[in-house]
This record gives structure tokens, sequence and C-alpha cells, in this order.
């Protein structure tokens, strides 16, 4: 197929009235698509400042995602664009210089999306990479990097992959995005926290060490201000190499809505449950418009499903989760006095913790979870999740020992019930990846901790956050005497975690950067832990 894009979306005389009659106010753009009979010129303002990225890859194909933004910034949330429908013309390629194009299309980023495109390809060949860009009012995307997933039966010797969560602008440079694209993964997941929502106040930033401030002071409420703070993010140079590196898998933690929310909660007591879905619905929707996501999970209202299974041949299969949007009752035993019911500390004597009539994934995507452990699988069982799915006992000031209510100890029901069903199904090579804590974890997940000799059902690796700085309130150790299943924890770094897969073992190399508040910075590797085929446990290489 050449490689001409003179003839994308011939322009009628109507169409091209509505279009430069809009796109007056933006400094006129002289050409529109290159039409085949107007010289080229480039644009005076880049429509690209976004990127590219790609993700939700399958056997044949993927979603290619970009946003139009002149003004990523502009308060509206709609980045200096017209309120009209632009269109968008791409093409994907078998080879880096986009000589070989092997399928094209045309698109239409509209208002009502923010000028978002999600375009899903099909019809490629499995388990091979592929290059892509776009092009839209005379200008030209930079060329991105994806791959589709190798076919169910492909036999597959190797992945490699690396994750992030917790990447709060202000606390920090997107180093840790940086050395993840120079890795050159083949898959990248983000497990939470993409933004944050909240922004520190001048006075606090000194201490806080704030390096770059949001450029909204006040806490998203409204959807504009949700997309303003995706297109503030999108425009670091670290995150658009890594989006235009490597596919990717994501899950969202609760920093996409509200710190500590869950269902229908708020953590604030005095937040309604309608005011919560309202701003919900507000920030999913600017998720997904900001995600190369598929269209199934495009948000209806305040409800989206973005739990999914991704196989890759017959060496990983992978489980993405949602652990926010289905909790069935608000963390348990509020503090009375506390204006908030987030995530804290409680011991035994808070029963409500223990009820199995509590659910952190809902009933619905167990059942959907649990129904997968019997279905065929491949070597390894991967799961892609937001939180610490361990159990955690911590002494407490007054010497008692408790738990942490907004995690899955906060669910421990949940968990039980998902071991178990696990041990049911004779599940084998199990391997939870999680982020939210800020620190790096691995442990043996176990059906009961306090049998010394019980074999582990699953393994997990939890990184560090990418920039934030807030860490949990103990050490080592102070829980290691009472978690003999926990077999690293720290959480003086911040960093991301590198994976890679064979038919042998799962290795994971906890990376620590330097110094996140280096744009430049180092990176090292902390730990490296590996799991034998066959054998559940995390062993210290």
């Amino acid at each position: 197929m050449p490689n001409d894009w003179s003839n994308d979306f011939p322009i009628t005389r109507r169409r091209l009235f509505t279009y430069t009659s809009a796109l007056a106010g933006m400094s006129a753009i002289p050409t529109l698509l290159g039409c085949a009979t107007t010289p080229r010129a480039a644009p005076l303002r880049d429509p690209f400042t976004l990127g590219v990225a790609s993700g939700d890859p399958s056997a044949d194909g993927m979603v290619l995602w970009t946003r139009l933004a002149t003004e990523p910034l502009a308060q509206d949330g709609l980045g200096g664009m017209p309120n009209i429908a632009i269109p968008v013309a791409w093409e994907i390629a078998s080879d880096e210089q986009m000589r070989s194009i092997v399928a094209r299309g045309d698109a239409v980023a509209s208002p009502d999306d923010a000028h978002a495109v999600h375009v899903e390809v099909a019809n490629l060949l499995p388990n091979r990479p592929y290059w892509y860009r776009f092009r839209a009012l005379g200008a030209e995307s930079g060329i991105g990097r994806t791959r589709t997933a190798p076919a169910a039966t492909d036999k597959i010797d190797r992945l490699r992959l690396a994750f992030a969560s917790c990447s709060n602008w202000e606390l920090g440079y997107f180093g840790a995005y940086q050395h993840m694209a120079a890795e050159d993964p083949d898959l990248v997941m983000f497990l939470g926290d993409y933004i944050y929502e909240y922004s520190y106040k001048p006075d606090e930033r000194e201490a806080k060490g704030v390096v770059r401030a949001h450029d909204r002071q006040a806490k998203l409420t409204e959807l504009a201000h949700y997309r303003s703070r995706y297109a503030q993010y999108r425009t670091d140079p670290d995150l658009q190499a890594l989006h235009a590196t490597a596919p990717c898998l994501m899950t969202w933690d609760d920093h996409e809505v509200e710190n500590d929310y869950g269902g229908p909660y708020s953590e604030w007591k005095n937040t309604s449950e309608a005011t919560l879905l309202q701003r919900r619905a507000m920030a999913y929707k600017a998720y997904w418009e900001n995600m190369p996501l598929r269209k199934p999970k495009r948000p209806v209202g305040p409800d989206a499903r973005i739990y999914d299974r991704l196989r890759w041949g017959d060496l990983a299969q992978f489980t993405v989760l949602d652990g926010r949007q289905y909790r069935t009752h608000q963390q348990a035993c509020p503090i009375p006095t506390d204006r908030k019911r987030g995530g804290h500390m409680v011991t035994d004597a808070c029963t409500e913790r223990l009820d199995d009539k509590r659910s952190m994934l809902g009933f619905e995507q167990e059942k959907w979870l649990f129904d997968g452990f019997k279905r065929d699988r491949a070597r390894w069982n991967l799961f892609a999740q937001d939180l610490l799915v361990a159990e955690v006992v911590s002494p407490l000031k007054d010497g008692t020992l408790g738990n942490w209510t907004d995690a899955w100890d906060g669910w421990p029901a949940t968990r039980a019930r998902m071991l178990r069903a696990m041990n049911q199904a004779k599940l084998k090579n199990a391997v939870f990846f999680g982020g939210d804590i800020h620190s790096f974890w691995a442990t043996d997940l176990k059906t009961d901790n306090h049998k010394a000799n019980l074999a582990a059902t699953a393994t997990e690796f939890v990184g560090t956050s990418a920039t934030h700085t807030s860490t949990p309130p103990y050490d080592y150790a102070d829980i290691a005497p009472h978690n003999q299943h926990i077999k690293f924890y720290d959480r003086s770094k911040r960093g991301y975690a590198s994976v890679e897969i064979t038919k042998q073992s799962v290795e994971t190399r906890f990376q620590a950067l330097d110094n996140a508040r280096d744009s430049k910075t180092g990176v090292s590797t902390l730990a490296k832990f590996h799991v034998e085929n066959g054998r559940a446990g995390a062993i210290k290489a």
C-alpha cells in the first residue's frame, strides 16, 4: 500500500467552510489534511502535543490513541480545540520507517470526547511489532511503536514487561518512565494513580518537596478539571516516550477519582453517594478519553467495566482487576471523631472487617474471576491490579496488632474466597502485580499465614511509587515477626518493577531511582526475585 496521505478525508465545500471558520481563532492552519490540490505547509500550532499511545493488544490488533490539543492546559479541558469534530487519518506499518503500510483509515476527534481518538485496529499478524502515526489539521504526529499479542496456541519463550504506579506530577519527574522505556519492554502496565486529583497549596510546597506544580491548585471536581489534569501529565516527555515504546495494560486506583473512594463511597463522611457518583462519572470519562482503551470500556455514567483478560500465547494469561469501583461497603469501622472514613488501622475488635458479605471486587467481578480459574490456562497466570494483596499485621502504638482497611486487608473475605477458588481449580503459577502503597513488596500468598509449613497458593510483587513520597508508617523490623509470608519490604525508594517471564520462571527486579526529583536520575536494582515454574513463592536471587 503506498505511503500517501494526500487523499485522506476529501474536503467538500461545506466541510471546508465549517472547518476553516472554526479554526480561524486558532491562527488559521494553512492546509487541511494535505488535500491534493493544495500545497502542504507546516501548521502554526501542533495538535499532537499529548503524544500517541497504544493499548489493549490482542492477537490481531490493538487500540491506537491520540488526543488533539493545541493548548493542553486550557482551563475548559478542551485543549484549545474548536467545538467541532476534526477528521484524523491514521496508518500502521510493519517497519519503523513507515514504508510498508499494512492498514490505514479515518477517524473523527469529537469535542464530546475532548478530541480523543481511539482506533481499534484488527486483522494484523500475531506476535510482531508495528509502527503507527496520525495526521490532522496539516500536522503529523510522532511515530509510536506497538505490537500484537501472540495467538493462544503460539509457543512463546519469553515476555518482558515493566509496571509502575503512583506518579504524582508535583513530587518528582517521571524518571521511572524514562528508564522503563529504555528497557524496551514488550508490554507496560500502569497499575493505578496515573494522575493525582489534589494539589499542594503554595504555602505547603516547600515542606512537601514539590518540584513542579499542578496547573490547577484546587481539587478536581468537574470534567474539565480531570481533562486538563490528564493533559498536563501527558505533556511530560518521558511519559510520552514510554507510551510510544510499547502497548499498555492499565487499571485505576483511587486518585483517578478521589483519595480512598470505593464504590459509591467518598472518603469524606459529609459527601453523599450521589455526589461521589457524579464525580466518578466525570473522572471515568476523562480516564477513558486519555487512555488507549477499547470501546466496551467506555463509561456509561459512573460505570465502566475495565476488568479484562489478555492471552499471551502459551506463556501467560493476564487478568486485569478493578479494585475500586465495585466495593460493596465503605472501609470498615470508621473512626467516629474523624471527618473522613477512608483507610485507617483497626484491630480484630473491628469484626465488620471480617464480614463475608463484604466484597472488595464486587460479587459479579468475583464470579468472573473465579470462573476464569477453571478455563484452559497458559504456563503463567498473571494478575494486574492496584493494591497490596497480602495480609500485613502491624504493631500499633498501644502494643496491639492491626490491619489497614483500604487495601485487600480491609476485605479479607474477598482474599480468602479468591485463594480458596484458586486451590479448588488447581490453578498453578499465579503471580500478582500491584501498586498503591508507595513501597516495594515481595510476598507469598497463603490461605493461612499462621501455618508456617503451608505451601503458598500464589506469589505477589508490588512496585513502589514512581514519584509519590508518602510511605507506610512501619519498618520491616516491626512487621517481620508477625508476617513470615512477607519476603521483602522497602519504603525508602521511588521507582518501578521490571519482569522477565520464561517457561522456567518469572523474574522480578525492583528498580530504584537515585532521585525522583532529578529529571536525569540514575537507576539501580534494589532487589531481584524469581518464582519457579510449578512452585509458588518468592525466591530472592
